[in-house]
């Protein structure tokens, strides 16, 4: 495998800390709406300093059988403690956590894709099934 789907990474999430976890209801029915929650932090903290941070989070969704992924969204963390006082110094921090409200049609799997500034990009993922 080359290009940029051999450089994702994965692994347990209880034990590494670049691992997005998804959580959602494993069931839902046909166009009823649901939250989805995509975060890093479950099992293990990750560092949230001007040096090391999850800059963002993209979730998609592949119907089975679907050969394509749809994009659901891209979340941002933009603020890490940078400040003209120095690193770390600054008055805001976000964690990396998103929760984003979605319906669906068809049965499929949800794909979380965390990125870190340091050591790359991590994916995830769980299935859902439309009753």
């Amino acid at each position: 495998m080359s290009g940029l789907a051999s450089t994702i990474k994965q692994a347990d999430w209880k034990s590494e800390k670049h691992m997005p976890v998804i959580e959602c209801p494993d069931t839902v029915k046909a166009g009823e709406a649901f939250d989805v929650k995509a975060w890093l932090g479950k099992g293990v903290a990750h560092p949230n300093t001007t040096e090391h941070h999850i800059s963002d989070i993209t979730l998609f969704f592949v119907p089975d059988g679907g050969k394509v992924p749809f994009k659901v969204g891209v979340y941002r963390f933009a603020a890490h403690g940078e400040s003209a006082k120095g690193a770390n110094e600054g008055p805001v921090f976000t964690n990396p956590q998103v929760t984003t409200n979605v319906t669906l049609k068809e049965s499929g799997t949800f794909i979380a894709v965390s990125f870190c500034n340091i050591h790359g990009m991590w994916e995830s993922e769980k299935a859902v099934t439309v009753a």
